[in-house]
């Protein structure tokens, strides 16, 4: 941590989206012009903090000074301060401004939506076709390694709004996101947006539709300052799904790839999918009440929780992020996270794996509480599952539990073709931030809790580069000694992470090098590679010699990121497998070249999509889409292609630009065709196998 008075580079404090896009606005069109190359002039200048006030030098004569509030965010122009003549209309203070983070805003009171409010047209139209998060957390960490003078994930106290989480419901009575606070209306009154919201949809679908047309390497500041205006237009007028996809997308837009943490350009896709589907919605008057979306807020459970400690997730985020989450679990099956994120990188991440632990006056490691379990009384829980150190909270260590022996039978008692059609849900309406991100059970019981590992037991067939191929093995048998795997297809076990600082590769070496070896698996489904489940822990398998033989202390799992797999740890003699039968690969699908064209556009923009189409190339892709019967994805790509490059004419015969309305209306129908079949492909090509004879004990365990 950075103290006081020093000119050490040092986070900027996060700021409010209105201050931002103000700061853009008062700028002329010349500065506009240059704001681009002043917010990267700025990523290596130093950053000076005394007394809770950032300052900036812009040069010789401009010094930009913020004073965030108390909650550590700047929330008023007011509290962004230039000392060059052209303050505050000057390029200084919105490249500063631009530089910093985007806060995450509390929400519009009041939270229950009036009768006026929700009044509106009314008439629904039905669209065209078909984490855990790295943001910083110091909830629970000691005295010492805490900043005092603001939170630096830029959350205000007050209230605490979730971004565009993706959750699972599909019936139209659960379609509001997990945890959040439903808008209730009174039984007469009209349903559909009202004016004013279709007007401020009207707004977010027209700046979302520049930043499509634009692509990734043209949206610069002031598209992002449109965007952000028109985000907390829609916060306003209460549409909070709109207002959190809107500043996804800014984030999105302005995170550096890791090499590390792959999927970044998949995330975008998603997140601008999102705002452009529930934007054209309501701007129509769609009356589905998801559309609007809820408030999240924090939650108090009934009497003391009762935790047990499950694993340790390592976590490596954009903006040199690196930690830890320590994953917990309580007697009804309901999941609660500890996080411990901070600015530090994977080399934080490779030690905060035995980093030190508190909630309030409770004291420990994320190894003892991985292990064991907590008491906690008072306990606040985030939206998200996240354990909330707040005052009144009390906590005391407890003993924990081996996988095999925890009460609920819900990890390792379903199989993964199940787990996939739960967790890649077919409904994008009611998906908030897009489908299959979330792994809740989309009813009520889930909300404001963690999302859900994924567990399995598997038998080791063979090795892939750095995946695995393994073999599920039936669930609800008591004889695993004699229990055959799924004959069919093998699956994909994949690292969580790559990064040499973890230990995921060395792990993942010794197991392949024993196939035939029985191992009971916890992790997350891949959402962008098929028949792929990304392990976080492993273990042994319940009624067989050919398993793990792990250390008494560690309660029977193995965390892949942090526990080194020696050859102790595995038994001398294993039954040779029988040789794996070819398995699916992502690339055997030719919907991968819907998804070149849909990533192509958010990236290069609408320029780049019509030059790649006037090939020969585009129509051979065409082409391939209809011989293996995805006609509707050929003439959608190829009407993509014909949007792009169609220019209009004014009444003098000149062309008059393109019409971003209608390119992003038809980038809109492809990108839903092309999740919805992305969907059902992962739901039809997990292995199945028939269930366990009826009358057998359950003894797979439950976490």
């Amino acid at each position: 941590m950075t103290r006081s008075g020093t000119t050490t580079p040092l986070r900027l404090p996060p700021v409010a989206p209105e201050v931002f896009a103000s700061a853009v606005e008062s700028l002329t069109t010349r500065l506009r012009g240059r704001l681009d190359a002043a917010v990267e002039a700025l990523a290596t200048a130093p950053v000076t903090a005394e007394g809770g006030t950032f300052g900036v030098r812009c040069g010789e004569d401009a010094l930009v000074t913020l004073a965030p509030d108390s909650s550590g965010v700047v929330t008023d122009t007011e509290q962004a301060h230039c000392t060059c003549l052209l303050a505050p209309r000057c390029l200084h203070r919105a490249a500063v401004l631009g530089a910093c983070p985007v806060a995450v805003t509390e929400p519009a009171r009041p939270v229950v939506i009036a009768p006026s409010v929700i009044s509106g047209p009314g008439v629904a139209v039905q669209p065209t076709g078909a984490g855990p998060s790295a943001e910083p957390d110091r909830s629970f960490q000691p005295d010492h390694a805490a900043e005092p003078d603001r939170p630096a994930d830029g959350i205000r106290p007050t209230q605490q709004v979730s971004p565009a989480e993706r959750d699972r419901p599909t019936e139209s009575n659960r379609l509001a996101a997990p945890g959040a606070e439903p808008t209730r209306a009174p039984a007469d009154a009209p349903t559909g947006p009202s004016t004013a919201q279709i007007r401020a949809a009207v707004g977010v679908w027209t700046a979302a539709a520049a930043v499509l047309s634009a692509g990734t390497a043209g949206t610069g500041a002031v598209l992002q300052a449109e965007l952000l205006r028109a985000a907390h237009t829609a916060r306003l007028t209460g549409l909070h799904r709109a207002e959190a996809a809107a500043l996804s997308v800014v984030r999105c837009l302005r995170t550096t790839r890791d090499p590390y943490s792959p999927g970044r350009l998949a995330e975008l896709v998603a997140a601008l999918r999102e705002l452009l589907l529930v934007a054209h919605l309501l701007k129509a008057g769609d009356p589905e009440p998801a559309l609007i979306g809820a408030v999240r807020r924090n939650h108090r459970p009934d009497g003391s929780l009762r935790l047990y400690g499950v694993c340790r997730e390592p976590v490596i985020g954009p903006d040199d992020l690196g930690g830890v989450v320590t994953h917990l679990l309580d007697d009804d099956g309901r999941w609660y996270t500890l996080r411990d994120v901070q600015p530090g990188g994977p080399a934080r991440a490779g030690r905060a794996g035995t980093a030190l632990v508190a909630i309030r006056s409770f004291l420990s490691d994320h190894f003892r509480v991985s292990r064991g379990g907590l008491i906690i009384s008072g306990a606040t829980v985030s939206p998200e599952g996240r354990l909330v150190a707040e005052k009144g909270v009390r906590a005391t260590f407890a003993a924990g539990r081996p996988w095999t022996e925890a009460a609920p039978a819900t990890v390792f008692a379903r199989p993964l073709a199940e787990s996939a059609t739960v967790r890649f849900p077919a409904a994008l309406v009611g998906d908030p931030g897009g489908a299959g991100d979330h792994e809740g059970t989309g009813g009520p019981e889930s909300a404001g809790y963690a999302r859900p590992l994924i567990g399995c037991d598997v038998e080791i067939a063979a090795t892939d580069g750095e995946d695995l191929l393994v073999r599920e093995l039936p669930c609800g048998s008591d004889a695993f000694a004699d229990v055959r795997p799924n004959p069919e297809a093998p699956f994909r076990l994949a690292p969580a992470h790559s990064h040499p600082a973890l230990a995921h590769t060395a792990n993942f070496q010794q197991l392949g090098a024993r196939p035939g070896l029985r191992i009971r698996v916890l992790g997350r489904l891949d959402p962008d590679r098929v028949t792929t489940l990304r392990a976080l822990a492993v273990g042994p398998v319940p009624g067989t010699e050919a398993t793990l033989r792990l250390p008494d202390d560690w309660q029977g799992r193995a965390d892949l990121g942090y526990d080194l797999l020696l050859s102790d740890h595995f038994p001398p003699d294993i039954p040779a497998p029988s040789p794996p039968t070819t398995s699916y690969a992502a690339g055997d699908s030719p919907l991968w070249r819907v998804r070149r064209l849909v990533e192509l556009a958010v990236t290069g923009g609408r320029r780049i999509v019509a030059e790649s189409t006037r090939g020969n190339d585009h129509d051979g892709h065409a082409a391939v889409l209809r011989r293996s019967g995805l006609v509707a994805g050929a003439d959608l790509i190829t009407a993509l292609g014909a949007v792009a490059g169609r220019r209009s004419l004014d009444v003098f015969g000149r062309h008059s630009g393109a019409d971003p309305d209608q390119y992003a209306t038809q980038w809109l129908a492809m990108a839903v065709y092309l999740a919805a079949a992305e969907t059902d492909l992962k739901h039809g090509t997990w292995p199945r196998h028939e269930p366990a004879a009826t009358g057998t004990n359950a003894t797979t365990g439950a976490l």
